[in-house]
């Protein structure tokens, strides 16, 4: 299986002749500019999704709420019980998917690494399901069983991908990926085919949505929200040098399977956890590091990586507000409205690439 190679990021600056310390200058600028973007549609969807639902609160009542100052009544306990919840685990859960895809795509030299590249996803779709169809008693180990099973496919795609020769290569990780997606795919469907009458139950977690139950679900899985966000924080220079080639890397003291590993178990514990609130969230964490890519114009990870976190934590929480919204007080799942932001931001990614 051939490995696309990622293109050459975009100019800073067209005026090729300009001298070297003017480009710098742009790029720094339009680097700036796009982070205080990134921040102020975060700002800006926090707000929303705070305020407006089934029931509006006013901006002034929110803040209030925050600071502790608001009076008791119905919008109080709104704001904090209800909203306030669900929008962290939408900011965490974007975050995450935007973070692993961005560690995953330069891990693997490979534009088109998702957090499906490495089981992820078709591990902890089985195991929602295994708990939906087979154990509808125990609705509360939701989140531990797609957690379980995320880390679980991940664990034996890394097992099998650092065996035997070439341990460690991207074409062997890739596909081990693949095969234990399939296979586990594969059992999602035996369930559903066995429980047949319970499958409608399992629908919104397939398609994905951030529901409103307080802050059980994000105690279950915060520590390795943390764990995968703290490895995140270690990588940006080693996959820096990675992007060099493997062998330029080693000579500068670099070990590439190594950066391969500790990124595949960042992102691992970032989309198994966010699998388990949001269930199968998809392209976020294949579309916006493309996008911060090529509106940042560089490809440098210790930008590339903190900028992915806030952007996409900044769409699946517009999402979620307007599926939350749009048929209120009916609330629809996010993922759909993420594939039909996702798909014309990638055709024209796709456009611009080639």
């Amino acid at each position: 299986m051939a490995v696309a190679t990622p293109a050459a990021p975009p100019a800073v600056a067209e005026e090729t002749g300009a001298p070297l310390p003017e480009r710098r200058a742009r790029g720094t600028v339009r680097q700036t500019a796009v982070a205080v973007v990134a921040v102020v549609l975060l700002a800006g969807s926090v707000a929303a999704s705070l305020m407006l639902g089934a029931v509006h609160v006013p901006l002034g009542t929110v803040v209030d709420a925050l600071r502790g100052t608001a009076d008791d009544g119905p919008l109080k306990e709104i704001v904090l019980q209800l909203r306030l919840p669900r929008t962290v685990s939408a900011i965490c859960v974007g975050a995450a998917l935007g973070v692993a895809g961005a560690l995953l795509q330069g891990a693997l030299a490979n534009p088109l690494a998702s957090p499906d590249v490495i089981g992820v996803t078709g591990g902890a779709a089985f195991g929602a399901m295994l708990v939906l169809l087979a154990f509808p008693g125990s609705m509360a180990l939701l989140p531990v069983g797609a957690l379980a099973f995320g880390l679980l496919a991940a664990g034996i795609v890394f097992a099998i991908a650092w065996a035997g020769v070439n341990r460690g290569s991207i074409s062997r990780l890739i596909l081990a990926g693949i095969a234990i997606s399939a296979l586990f795919s594969a059992g999602t469907m035996t369930l559903m085919t066995a429980y047949p009458d319970r499958v409608q139950s399992a629908i919104f977690w397939m398609a994905g949505g951030i529901s409103s139950t307080g802050w059980e679900d994000m105690s279950a899985v915060w520590p390795y929200f943390l764990a995968g966000f703290a490895l995140a924080v270690l990588l940006p220079r080693p996959l820096d040098r990675l992007a060099l080639g493997d062998d330029v890397a080693a000579s500068l003291g670099s070990r590439p399977a190594v950066i391969r590993l500790v990124a595949g178990l960042a992102a691992a514990f970032l989309a198994a956890s966010a699998a388990a609130i949001a269930g199968l969230v998809t392209f976020i964490g294949l579309v916006i590091p493309h996008l911060v890519r090529m509106a940042g114009g560089t490809s440098r990870h210790g930008y590339v990586i903190p900028v992915s976190a806030v952007a996409g934590a900044a769409l699946l929480t517009a999402g979620d507000t307007l599926a939350r919204v749009l048929m209120a007080p009916k609330e629809l799942p996010v993922g759909p409205f993420m594939v039909v932001l996702g798909v014309p931001l990638f055709l024209w990614l796709l456009r611009k690439a080639t």
